[in-house]
């Protein structure tokens, strides 16, 4: 297929609104009608989160991350497909739906007290402390044999993956100290999950642990309740934690990066009583910081102090992340410079004409995806010198008179105002190992309109794209005899506005990227972030 700019699409008819439309939830499967066929290895189902209802009674949701969680499910029979979709009833939708109001404040959005309440009542409701949103809608991941939809807060959601019924909502803070998790755990073959989030460390100052769920009990107790923190990593700011979306994992480290975009936890604690705050308005960030680069080993968990320092950036996801001969080499998804990315992600920005969301987009931090270098064997006296020493990568770490080691990437894609977003490898066979290929979603001036694929080694990319059609991240599957890295499928979901059956799964060839088959599905269907594939 065609490189990632011999043709750039517009989208002057803006038929990308359609996805940040609520939608109902189906009774029923709907049958799908398959174009082309269904590789016969596919028997299980695709799994997707996203917003799917944007406003309640007369309230609007204001942010892109505060529509009502809906979960999608493709499954995969006999050649056959089917789509269902289903609410999840975390309290947040539930009582939403039961005041016709928004009643537990969102990412972006402030819940008003109710209305109805005495001044009284609405006195003390603000001292009962804060209600954190339950509002799945982010990703969904196994732990031992069950499955959980998950945001970023402290709270997830159980479903049952064959009815996507809600089973209950669980706290996290029962079982570890963090404040919540992120929604990109790493999970182990044998079904060990780890995770990250920041807590409160030692002497009342910040810090992020990470946390490991261990697989499938033997006496079939839940393994949550087994949580453990393995190691912790140190907070640059005492009260400022930075944002954390997601880490590195090899075979034997953790990889933490500390962004500049801080929470401010004061603002956060005060924001509950300041009429009309929200959780966006808790963010800030700290220009001077730069970005600091932290590891620790797996086994026993010990955080390696050393100084890893670079330029600011802003960074979601970590594409990944594997050790070769003394170094750790980290691929991510990175938007230069300190200005936190989600300021852009208003629903009102996201749904402009196509000439406005350009213009907005002009002001944004620029994406592109980079490749740290970090050496394990620091030592004090090569200062000045470059200690990278990989042959196959121009990205360096340099020695500085104060002990830090300056990271300088090396840039393995990089398009202006084209994202290459949502990355997804053969996490299967390639996670924490060195790897060729990356898949991910093209966003244009933030608007998802190409699926990628990236060769990490030669910076070569291959695009699948249509007009008017808006595709999904794309989630690779393995061909089960298959023998190079990218003998597999991508799958995606693919909103198409204008066409007869707006909806589609789309099953890509990933050694081409060509296109083996799609369903189709008689109704429209909001954006989704991140799922999974269950066999």
């Amino acid at each position: 297929m065609s490189s990632l700019f011999d043709h750039r699409f517009e989208h002057p008819a803006g038929g990308y609104k359609k996805m940040f439309e609520t939608c109902e939830e189906l009774s029923e499967p709907l049958p799908a009608t398959v174009i082309g066929r269904i590789p016969s290895f596919l028997k299980g189902s695709l799994l997707r989160l996203g917003p799917g209802l944007f406003e309640v009674g007369d309230e609007p949701f204001y942010h892109l991350f505060d529509g009502q969680a809906l979960m999608h499910k493709f499954d995969f029979k006999n050649g056959q497909v089917t789509y269902f979709r289903k609410y999840i009833k975390t309290d947040a939708y539930v009582r939403a739906i039961t005041e016709k109001r928004v009643v537990i404040t969102e990412f972006g959005t402030f819940a008003y007290p109710d209305p109805c309440k005495n001044i009284f009542s609405r006195f003390f409701s603000y001292f009962k402390g804060v209600e954190v949103t339950d509002n799945c809608l982010v990703n969904v991941y196994p732990v031992g044999e069950d499955f959980y939809a998950v945001t970023e807060t402290n709270y997830i959601t159980k479903v049952n993956m064959d009815t996507l019924e809600t089973l209950k909502k669980v706290d996290l803070c029962n079982y570890v100290n963090v404040n919540g998790l992120t929604a990109h755990p790493h999970i182990e073959r044998d079904g060990t999950v780890y995770n990250i989030g920041n807590c409160m460390g030692k002497g009342a100052t910040l810090a992020y642990n990470i946390v490991k769920i261990p697989p499938t009990q033997k006496d079939k107790s839940d393994p949550i309740e087994k949580s453990k923190v393995v190691v912790q990593f140190p907070s640059a700011e005492r009260f400022k934690p930075s944002y954390v979306h997601s880490f590195g994992m090899s075979d034997n480290y953790f990889v933490f990066v500390e962004t500049p975009v801080k929470i401010n936890l004061l603002k956060f604690l005060s924001a509950w009583s300041i009429r009309g705050s929200n959780y966006m308005d808790c963010f800030e960030s700290n220009e001077n910081q730069g970005t600091l680069f932290h590891i620790a080993r797996k086994e026993p968990g010990e955080y390696i102090d050393h100084k890893y320092k670079g330029a600011a950036i802003g960074m979601f996801h970590h594409i990944n992340t594997y050790e070769d001969q003394g170094f750790i080499v980290v691929d991510l998804c990175g938007w230069k410079g300190f200005e936190f990315v989600y300021n852009y992600l208003w629903l009102a920005n996201l749904r402009a004409n196509w000439e406005e969301v350009k213009k907005a987009a002009m002001m944004a931090p620029q994406p592109e995806v980079r490749r740290y270098v970090i050496p394990l064997d620091v030592h004090k006296e090569e200062q000045g010198k470059n200690l990278v020493s990989l042959p196959y990568t121009t990205a360096t770490a340099t020695m500085h008179a104060d002990g830090t080691i300056w990271l300088e990437p090396e840039v393995l894609f990089s398009g202006p105002r084209q994202a290459f977003e949502f990355p997804q490898i053969n996490y299967q066979r390639y996670g924490g190992k060195n790897y060729t290929y990356a898949y991910g979603l093209g966003l244009n001036h933030f608007i998802p309109d190409r699926i990628c694929k990236l060769n990490v080694k030669t910076k070569e990319t291959w695009v699948w794209q249509e007009p008017d059609s808006y595709p999904s991240e794309p989630l690779f599957v393995q061909t089960p005899d298959g023998v190079d890295e990218d003998d597999g499928v991508l799958l995606t979901i693919v909103v198409a506005p204008g066409s007869q059956r707006p909806g589609y799964l789309l099953i890509l060839n990933a050694k081409d990227m060509c296109e083996i088959a799609r369903a189709e599905v008689e109704c429209t269907m909001p954006v989704t972030f991140h799922g999974m594939y269950k066999p």
